[in-house]
């Protein structure tokens, strides 16, 4: 690495000072290098896109290498910039075979379908129209006051009621675990 360094570190200060020949070389030694980079972080496919941004910048920004620093850790802080660019913009995406995929949706659904039973259960064990003030504000994201209007009461009494539900479903669940 160290005699990557002084030959990138030669022909990007050749190419400062006018030399295109260098200036090609160095572009085509940092394409392979970004590339592997990229690649790694983003897959093969998505790395090409970054590593023409990542060059497009080392040539916009080639004016402000120092040449006094190590030429590779100022190329790689630019690389880190359009990496961190392209997971802000969302490009960065998990995939999974698609002999998997079933797998993952079933558990999903096996999992919500489970929940929903054990709420319905819970939800079964208080009065009717208790029941159907937890239903209305806590999972189907109805207002106090729209309740309150539907059920002729008023939003003290609403809130009150929804409390002491939720409170009694608590105590329902404490007291079936420490059974057990």
């Amino acid at each position: 690495m160290i005699q990557q360094e002084a030959q990138y570190r030669a022909w990007m200060l050749a190419a400062l000072a006018g030399d295109a020949a260098a200036y090609r070389m160095l572009l085509q030694g940092l394409t392979r290098h970004l590339r592997g980079y990229y690649a790694k972080r983003l897959g093969a496919a998505a790395a090409e896109d970054v590593v023409q941004e990542t060059l497009i910048a080392i040539h916009a920004k080639r004016a402000t290498y120092d040449p006094t620093r190590p030429f590779t850790a100022w190329v790689y802080g630019i690389a880190r910039y359009k990496l961190m660019d392209e997971y802000r913009r969302g490009h960065r995406k998990a995939t999974v075979p698609l002999e998997e995929a079933g797998e993952l949706f079933g558990a999903d659904e096996a999992e919500a379908a489970g929940t929903r039973r054990d709420v319905e259960k819970l939800l079964a064990k208080l009065p009717q129209a208790k029941r159907d003030l937890v239903r209305a504000i806590k999972l189907d994201g109805q207002s106090i006051a729209d309740e309150a209007a539907r059920t002729g009461m008023s939003e003290t009494s609403v809130k009150v009621t929804v409390h002491r539900a939720l409170k009694s479903l608590g105590e329902e669940l404490g007291g079936s675990n420490a059974d057990r």
